[in-house]
């Protein structure tokens, strides 16, 4: 039984890494900079969670702990990644040029 909890584990924790990868290559692929909040959190947020989940398959005494982590993710990451985005239109940082709607510009001319 201890093993298959390991493997499991050690699956999830895989996922959660490969989320964490797949958000840094999003970093650096994305045209601007509201993309590359969108690509890195979203990934970022998900991976995290994959791999503390995973721990605590490895640790299940932390398990508790872990989910709380989780939890302060996931309601941390949006928040702080939605304020960096309104702080950075605020202060007129370019949209790309493949951008078609930017609705908090047309928001702001009403």
């Amino acid at each position: 039984m201890q093993d298959i909890l390991h493997l499991l584990g050690a699956l999830i924790t895989l996922a959660g890494s490969l989320f964490l990868l797949l958000g840094g290559l999003g970093i650096l692929r994305m045209p601007d900079c509201y993309n590359r909040l969108q690509a890195g959190t979203k990934a970022s947020t998900l991976g995290t969670i994959l791999a503390l989940i995973g721990i605590g398959f490895f640790h299940p005494a932390w398990f508790g702990k872990l989910l709380i982590l989780a939890f302060f993710v996931m309601l941390t990451s949006p928040i702080s990644a939605h304020a960096l985005a309104r702080a950075a239109h605020a202060s007129k940082v370019p949209l790309s040029e493949k951008t078609v709607v930017d609705k908090l510009a047309e928001q702001e001319t009403r």
